[in-house]
């Protein structure tokens, strides 16, 4: 099906979708960030690498206790343990943020750092939020500039959404209406990416319940883990 057709019917699925979806908001589990700090650094002496984790619960880590156990610095971990070089770090996730939330109140207030890559995680809540493609393509698009501008240098990549319908706390139903704005959203994204200088990383495949936290929705440390081996795999660390 057509991504566009796929949108379509996602609107006209929309009495349903706000029934399920309020039955879930009801009845799932709310679960708070992770604790620590938020910035860190892998090796010693002057770090080769510079990584900002910006974007949604993921990049704050929901799902998991400690903040170590979380994308961004797992990811840092793995990309130290790869190339032997230090790797100085920030994250900075927002439960339930949009892409314009981050366009317009967290990357003009991000430190002047020169990082080389910046990592963005965000879609999940401008999909169920039920975001018109419009507003998608304003907002995202508004992102990757705003980033591009603050930092120049740096390589931008975006994790594109994941299959919804193997998320395990979503009702059949629901995963099936929110993968119709999935395709959508992963299209538009990836020109957008393409066209301002970013790069649109593959979802991860999700072949089982096993990387879920208990609520169901996110990652836990496993999870993330094999999360931020999928992100490695697609970051270009050539200088």
């Amino acid at each position: 099906m057509h991504p566009i057709l796929m949108s379509l019917c996602s609107w006209l699925a929309l009495p349903l979708y706000i029934v399920q979806g309020l039955w879930v908001r009801k009845n799932s589990l709310r679960l708070p960030q992770a604790k620590g700090k938020r910035s860190g650094t892998y090796g010693t002496g002057e770090p080769g690498y510079r990584i900002l984790v910006i974007g949604d619960s993921s990049a704050a880590g929901v799902g998991v206790k400690n903040v170590a156990d979380t994308l961004g610095p797992q990811f840092c971990r793995q990309l130290h343990d790869k190339t032997g070089q230090t790797i100085a770090w920030h994250m900075s996730g927002h439960n339930s943020a949009v892409a314009g939330q981050i366009r317009d109140l967290v990357v003009p207030n991000l430190e002047p750092v020169d990082y080389t890559h910046i990592l963005i995680m965000i879609g999940t809540n401008d999909m169920k939020n039920m975001h018109t493609g419009s507003r998608w393509k304003s907002e995202f698009g508004g992102l990757l500039y705003a980033l591009r501008t603050r930092f120049p240098e740096s390589k931008i990549y975006w994790h594109q959404a994941v299959d919804m319908g193997k998320t395990p706390a979503l009702p059949k139903i629901l995963g099936t209406i929110l993968n119709w704005r999935r395709a959508l959203f992963n299209r538009k994204g990836a020109q957008l990416c393409e066209e301002r200088g970013a790069v649109a990383i593959p979802p991860l495949p999700i072949e089982d319940a096993a990387g879920f936290c208990r609520d169901g929705f996110h990652a836990n440390e496993a999870g993330y883990e094999v999360w931020a081996a999928h992100l490695l795999e697609h970051v270009d660390l050539e200088s």
